[in-house]
């Protein structure tokens, strides 16, 4: 069974419920009407008549919810509660009735911080910006977390490295240019979020152009140093750098560039030191070696809120909701 379909079957062995708010892309009602018959989630779709009728030709939905914000009885407590929520910024009912009416994203997030649904999957066809910004004013950060960061699920066909060709490659959807304490703690978010979704234990190297000294650049410092966090601050883990991508993954090179090292040779979660870094490399192995890639799933938000590639297809929007789904599990 493959990496997908282990995920896809603990999600239906424990269903939640999960929103999809982009009710104006076909490409939802798609992925809804898969997730139903996978039964791997409650499905709710948030849509106008009109966008329901405009898209869902030829997908059987039947067992979907479907609200319209316009006239939903939930509407008018919403908008009270996120006025509420929202007051210091001096936020009023009407204001909040009408980001609800417009932004779908806010009437999800609501959904989840009132109980009405476990976790929401966005991002089709709106911006990371779009998708997060809801989300961190209406639920806020994790207890404990230090940021919200973004990661992708890589699962390379016929690949011996990592954990069966599976991997985590962090940041590679949000944070721009994380300093050392903020790379410690995407380091230790993605090996949390290893352990929960590839159940294996979490071999975490952190990337960089040098091993071991092999280079001197403050770009290899701010790696060093972040390594230094991670392995203080987080000992629970298994951490090492900074290492090049072929040391990190490939035991002869690591063996040969970094001897003793715990994790050289034997990475699964891999940590960029930048968003470019990570976004690069997370659409080279995609295209390149024809891997499957899910996300970019969030981390450090107080409720499973994952974000979309706005190019995915209507499969990859089912693997993210049964991500989250089993992410909901871990509340």
């Amino acid at each position: 069974m493959g990496f997908i379909d282990t995920v896809k079957a603990r999600a239906k062995a424990n269903k939640k419920s999960i929103v999809l708010p982009e009710g104006m892309d076909v490409r939802i009602y798609e992925a809804a009407s898969k997730c139903i018959a996978e039964d791997i989630a409650d499905i709710t779709i948030i849509a106008s008549p009109a966008e329901v009728e405009a898209n869902n030709k030829g997908f059987d939905i039947s067992k979907a919810t479907i609200i319209d914000p316009a006239t939903s009885e939930k509407t008018q407590s919403y908008a009270e509660k996120l006025a509420e929520l929202r007051k210091s910024k001096g936020m009023t009912v009407e204001q909040a009735k009408e980001l609800l009416l417009s932004d779908y994203m806010y009437f999800a997030c609501m959904m989840v911080k009132l109980g009405d649904a476990d976790g929401v999957v966005s991002g089709a066809c709106h911006s990371t910006a779009n998708t997060l910004r809801p989300s961190l004013q209406i639920l806020k950060t994790k207890p404990g977390s230090k940021l919200v960061s973004a990661f992708f699920l890589m699962v390379v066909p016929n690949c011996e490295y990592g954990a069966n060709g599976t991997f985590i490659f962090a940041d590679s959807g949000l944070e721009q240019n994380p300093d050392p304490e903020k790379l410690a703690a995407i380091a230790a978010s993605s090996a949390e979020s290893f352990q929960l979704l590839v159940q294996e234990e979490p071999i975490v190297a952190m990337l960089s152009h040098s091993t071991k000294g092999s280079a001197k650049h403050a770009d290899v410092d701010k790696v060093l140093e972040a390594t230094a966090i991670a392995k203080e601050q987080y000992p629970q883990y298994k951490i090492d750098g900074e290492l090049q991508l072929d040391a990190a993954i490939v035991p002869s090179v690591g063996e040969s560039k970094a001897p003793g090292s715990p994790v050289a040779g034997k990475a699964n979660v891999l940590v960029f030191p930048d968003l470019d870094a990570g976004n690069i490399g997370y659409k080279l192995t995609q295209r390149l070696a024809k891997a499957e890639a899910y996300g970019p799933v969030t981390q450090g938000i107080a409720k499973p809120i994952n974000d979309l590639s706005r190019g995915c297809v209507a499969d990859d929007i089912v693997g993210v909701v049964a991500i989250t789904a089993v992410q909901c599990t871990a509340e």
